[in-house]
C-alpha cells in the first residue's frame, strides 16, 4: 500500500470545535493522522474515540468503531434504555460491583447503586461522562495525545483523590495504543478501560459474519445479574471457546481469563474487508460484550441504525468486582503507587 505523508493529511495532530457541555466547557475533537493515512479522533469528553479510520486499499478506509456525529448524541446516549458508552473511558471501576460496595482497609464503601442493586461503570456520573482536560500532544512518527481526569475525593463515593490519565499513540504500524495511569491521595480501587465497539465490515453492518479468536481457556462464573460467584468456568466444549477461531456471537456478556504472556490476548477479523484487529493487553482479563443499541431513538455515524448485533467490545481490565474476592488480582491503588494499564489494537490487511 502507497503511503500518504504527513504534508498530504495535514498535520499529525489538529483539533476543531465539537460543541459545549452543559456547564460551559468547550469539547474539542482531536484528530492524530499516521503516514499510512489511518486517522483516530478523540474528543475530551469522556476521552472518547469517537473515529477510527483504517485503509483497506489505497482508495478506501474504513471506520472500525461505532459512534455519534454530534456531541449531543453522545450526551443523550447515557438515557437510552442501555448507554452504550461508545469509545469512552470508563472508571473508576469498570464492570459491576456486587450491592455497590466492598471493604478497603478494614472500612465498607458504600457505592451509588446504578444497576439495579449493583454498581457498574463507575456509577451514576463515571468517567465516560467528565471532561477531561488535555495536557500534551506529539506530533511525531508514532503521534500520540494524552488527557487527565481528576476525580475528587468521595467522587460516586470512592476513597482518595484520584488523578488520571489516558494517552492514545497512533503508530505507523497501524496500532492503537491506550496507556492508563493513576496516583491516589488515599487507598483506594481502580479498574479502567476502554468501551469501544469495533465493527471490521461497515456501520451498518452486524459482527457476526466476523471470526474471533479469544486466547483464553476460562471465564468467570457468574449470577443471573452477571455477578462474579468467584468461580470459574472452564470453556472447553463450551459455546464460548474461541482458541478455534469462529464467528462472533449474537450476544455475549462475559470475561475471559487471560495468561500471563506477551501473546496476543484476542483477534478479530473480516473476509469481506480482509482486515484483522489483534489485541495485547497488560491486563488479566477481556471483558467481551456484543452490543450497540439505540433503540431507534439516535443514528449512528452514516445515518446507521445500531442494533445488539453493531458492534463487539473488547474491554481489557481486571475483573469485574475484585475488590469482593480475595483470590481475584487485586485492585487496590494504595497510596504512593501507580497504576498503570497498557493495550494495544493492532490492525492488519491480510
Amino acid at each position: 500500500m502507497q503511503k500518504n505523508h504527513y504534508s498530504q493529511i495535514e498535520t499529525p495532530v489538529f483539533s476543531k470545535f465539537f460543541g459545549n457541555l452543559p456547564d460551559g466547557n468547550e469539547v474539542l475533537l482531536f484528530t492524530l493522522c499516521n503516514k499510512n493515512g489511518a486517522e483516530l479522533s478523540v474528543m475530551n469528553y469522556g476521552a472518547t474515540i469517537t473515529s477510527l479510520k483504517i485503509p483497506i486499499s489505497e482508495t478506501k478506509k474504513v471506520d472500525v468503531v461505532l459512534g455519534f456525529d454530534t456531541l449531543d448524541d453522545y450526551i443523550n446516549s447515557f438515557d437510552l434504555p442501555s448507554a452504550p458508552y461508545f469509545g469512552t473511558t470508563v472508571g473508576r471501576f469498570a464492570g459491576r460491583i456486587n450491592n455497590a460496595q466492598f471493604s478497603l482497609n478494614d472500612k465498607k464503601i458504600q457505592l451509588n447503586k446504578n444497576h439495579g442493586s449493583h454498581n457498574i461503570h463507575g456509577g451514576n456520573d463515571g468517567f465516560s461522562r467528565k471532561f477531561w482536560k488535555l495536557i500534551s500532544s506529539a506530533e511525531n512518527d508514532n503521534p500520540s495525545i494524552t488527557f487527565q481526569y481528576i476525580s475528587e475525593n468521595n467522587e460516586e463515593n470512592f476513597p482518595g483523590k484520584l488523578t488520571a490519565n489516558v494517552t492514545y499513540t497512533l503508530t505507523d504500524s497501524n496500532e492503537l495504543i491506550v496507556d492508563y495511569s493513576a496516583i491516589s491521595t488515599e487507598d483506594t480501587v481502580i479498574n479502567c478501560t476502554q468501551h469501544s465497539y469495533f465493527n471490521l465490515d461497515d456501520q451498518a453492518d452486524t459482527i457476526a459474519n466476523q471470526t474471533l479468536f479469544v486466547n483464553s481457556k476460562q471465564i468467570l462464573e457468574t449470577t443471573s445479574e452477571n455477578i462474579p460467584t468467584g468461580n470459574f468456568v472452564n470453556l472447553e466444549n463450551h459455546k464460548f471457546d474461541f482458541l478455534n477461531p469462529k464467528n462472533a456471537p449474537n450476544q455475549i456478556d462475559n470475561t475471559f481469563v487471560l495468561e500471563h504472556n506477551n501473546e496476543v490476548k484476542a483477534w478479530l477479523f473480516s473476509e469481506k474487508n480482509n482486515l484483522k484487529m489483534s489485541v495485547f493487553t497488560s491486563q488479566p482479563a477481556v471483558h467481551i460484550y456484543v452490543g450497540g443499541n439505540c433503540f431507534n431513538q439516535i443514528k449512528g455515524k452514516e445515518n446507521a441504525n445500531y442494533h445488539a448485533q453493531s458492534g463487539i467490545c473488547f474491554e481489557t481490565q481486571n475483573y469485574p468486582d475484585a475488590p469482593n474476592h480475595r483470590h481475584f488480582p487485586s485492585a487496590v491503588l494504595r497510596k504512593g503507587e501507580t497504576y498503570h494499564h497498557k493495550t494495544t489494537f493492532k490492525f492488519e490487511n491480510i
